[in-house]
């Protein structure tokens, strides 16, 4: 690579960390995206950032779809670029802006597996009863799991908490979601019994000197880290006979389809799960409506 898409990436990184406030995972994509691209225009000659033409980026996406990307890397890789080339005029790198003129490929989303109310329930009260056996980390991933639905959180917005982000009197998490931007989410008597039967019982067992004010330990006392979170999911989830293999983010798409289902409206579920888009949290809908077709189709005698 050129040494002055180095340097363009190098400062775009920056930017990307520090006053976009981006976390190192989206920072890697982003990075992996231009540095594709890099390589693309490079061979087309375009040594450096400023030669890019929307030409060579439609270019470069068409490369992609024959290399195979799937729909949803491409419009990825195109959000990705537009930023970038935007960002190259904002700061004089460039006169002018190839990407603005780059259409996203539309990706297929596929509808998430979401768990039934009964499945929710089993699973609910299969990880209660095994408390007797568990001991603190049961009475632990019991409030994970009722948190995770009651509030439809992010498996890291969760593992982030500290205890004061917990106003245990009004029912309400304290929640640092993308970006930084900071949202209270409510959450209901089941999952405040589960909270509090852990804060006084089970995580004074497990406290070690790495804890600090973490909500929720792993078994050595430091604050539980995202992998074991979905573990904890999935093993606790494997008993349920019949429910699908969801981690975490399957419950949050059950919480979100449960919420429309019980009657919220769109926007409400919006501000729970702290989408930044409403069309984000349209997919939800459609769930719903598939799952009222599929019992339709099982129920009326001539569907």
């Amino acid at each position: 690579m050129s040494g002055a898409w180095d340097d363009a990436l190098e400062a775009f990184t920056e930017h990307l960390r520090h006053e976009r406030d981006l976390s190192e995972h989206s920072v890697r994509g982003y990075l992996v995206d231009l540095g594709h691209l890099a390589d693309h225009a490079r061979a087309l000659g375009a040594g450096e950032p400023s030669g890019l033409t929307t030409r060579a980026l439609r270019s470069f996406l068409a490369n992609q779809q024959t290399l195979g990307r799937s729909r949803a890397t491409l419009a990825r890789r195109a959000t990705s670029i537009r930023s970038f080339t935007a960002w190259l005029v904002r700061t004089g790198r460039a006169t002018n802006d190839p990407g603005a003129l780059l259409a996203s490929p539309r990706s297929q989303r596929a509808l998430p597996d979401v768990l039934s109310q009964t499945e929710v329930r089993a699973l609910l009260d299969a990880t209660s009863a095994a408390i007797e056996t568990d001991g603190p980390v049961g009475l632990r991933d019991l409030a994970i799991l009722e948190l995770l639905y009651a509030t439809g959180v992010r498996v890291g917005e969760l593992c982030g908490l500290d205890i004061d982000d917990i106003d245990r009197g009004r029912r309400l998490l304290r929640v640092l979601g993308k970006g930084r931007k900071e949202r209270s989410v409510p959450y209901g008597l089941p999952a405040a019994d589960a909270v509090d039967a852990w804060v006084t019982i089970g995580r004074p067992t497990l406290v070690g000197p790495e804890s600090g004010p973490a909500l929720l330990l792993g078994v050595r006392g430091g604050r539980l880290d995202p992998r074991a979170a979905r573990k904890i999911v999935h093993d606790r989830l494997a008993v349920v006979e019949g429910a699908p293999d969801l981690g975490p983010h399957g419950l949050r798409h059950t919480a979100a389809t449960h919420l429309l289902e019980g009657g919220a409206d769109l926007r409400s579920v919006q501000e729970v799960l702290g989408h930044a888009s409403l069309g984000t949290t349209q997919i939800y809908t459609h769930v719903s409506t598939e799952r009222l077709r599929a019992a339709y189709r099982l129920a009326h005698p001539r569907a």
